[in-house]
């Protein structure tokens, strides 16, 4: 947390109760919450916390690069506090998102359009399959 603290400062970021409650749960969640999640497990410890702070939350932190938004073939915006460098892999039926390395794929040359095109700051893959609990149900 006190990473978080010092990120936020640097960024001019004022830490808030609310603010590091958000981020604590956010860092401490395995299934890459939606905001409307973290808001229903923050809501008990934070009453006066509204939704529409969470999403603003979200978004300033995002905008700072201390969480990430990951990209899932749903509309509803998933975060996460990890940012070590990871990909996800995400399963079509329960929507669940798993973490996993894929060291080939970040090392590979980017193509030469992109290379002409700027500098790539991130890769992201998403894979979208169906897990091995869901491939078990008829």
């Amino acid at each position: 947390m006190k990473e978080f603290e010092n990120a936020c400062r640097e960024a001019d970021l004022k830490v808030t109760h609310q603010r590091l409650e958000l981020y604590r749960e956010l860092a401490q969640a395995e299934d890459h919450p939606s905001a409307e999640t973290l808001y229903k497990r923050l809501i008990k410890k934070l009453p006066t916390l509204s939704l529409d702070t969470v999403y603003r939350t979200l978004a300033t932190l995002e905008k700072h690069r201390l969480i990430t938004r990951v990209q899932t073939i749903e509309s509803q915006a998933r975060y996460e506090a990890k940012m070590d460098k990871h990909h996800h892999v995400v399963c079509s039926r329960c929507r669940t998102i798993t973490d996993f390395t894929w060291d080939h794929f970040d090392e590979v040359q980017v193509p030469k359009a992109v290379v002409g095109w700027g500098k790539v700051i991130r890769r992201n893959a998403v894979l979208e399959g169906i897990c091995k609990a869901c491939a078990r149900q008829p």
